[in-house]
């Protein structure tokens, strides 16, 4: 039976893929409402459980795709790819109302400037603190700390080694975790319950997967504002980062 189960899985990855991540959800949500009265989103609690996955398959297998490594859970590597993720990110725009983007005016363009400046500035510091010193290097790791995309684009362009571009990936993602776990939990303080705000919001975080997970924790209607301005985000960095970003940081550390 339990060879049968697993050629099940294998064969029919994608929807198991589905399966898992809608019973990890239900799960999460009960515990949510039961365990936490609701003060932790069962977004969040999926997320967890999500990493806690993540994490197992890593031991369990020695690879580098986490819970996916493992074949029957291979469907999982298509369901959490590329492919899948900017789809889910190109359909939430189309939930936009674009009344409401014309409204953000100019607090939305500068959270735009202002996140991927700030952003940049404290990756770099992080950089010096664990003694990177060329420039390549630090805004390379710089450029991490605005997305874990950006990070790799600016390290081919300005020749940083393959660790560091590594490294500039893992900022990315750990700031992508810690908006997404975290969204929830500030957003009454910070009045992130309007689209003017969750626009202006997605601007100062970036990261895409990041606000779109943590907005859906928070309030599902503001997903397609933050994720606008996000994108937006990743593509201001995309073009700062390895050159003006990278000049500057040059000029700084000679």
């Amino acid at each position: 039976m339990l060879d049968i189960a697993s050629a099940i899985f294998v064969k029919n990855g994608l929807v198991m893929s589905f399966a898992i991540v809608g019973i990890t959800m239900y799960f999460s949500y009960f515990l949510s409402k039961n365990l936490t009265k609701g003060r932790i989103h069962g977004s969040a609690i999926a997320i967890i459980f999500g990493l806690i996955l993540a994490y197992i398959g890593g031991i369990v297998t020695g690879g580098d795709k986490g819970i996916s490594d493992i074949a029957m859970f291979s469907g999982m590597g298509l369901l959490g790819g590329s492919m899948l993720r900017d789809f889910a990110i190109t359909a939430t725009a189309f939930g936009a109302d674009f009344d409401e983007i014309k409204k953000a005016g100019l607090p939305g363009i500068l959270s735009l400037f202002i996140g991927v400046i700030l952003s940049f500035i404290i990756g770099a510091i992080v950089a010096l603190a664990f003694g990177y010193s060329d420039a390549a290097s630090v805004a390379t790791i710089g450029a991490g700390a605005v997305t874990f995309i950006v990070g790799p684009v600016t390290g081919a362009a300005v020749g940083a080694s393959s660790e560091v571009i590594a490294l500039s990936i893992a900022a990315g993602v750990v700031k992508s975790i810690l908006v997404m776990v975290g969204t929830p939990f500030v957003a009454k303080f910070v009045g992130l319950n309007n689209p003017r705000s969750a626009m202006v919001f997605g601007g100062l975080m970036g990261t895409t997967s990041g606000v779109s997970a943590g907005l859906a924790a928070t309030d599902p209607k503001l997903v397609p504002y933050g994720a606008m301005t996000a994108t937006f985000f990743t593509g201001l960095g995309c073009l700062l980062a390895p050159s003006v970003l990278f000049l500057v940081t040059k000029a700084i550390l000679g």
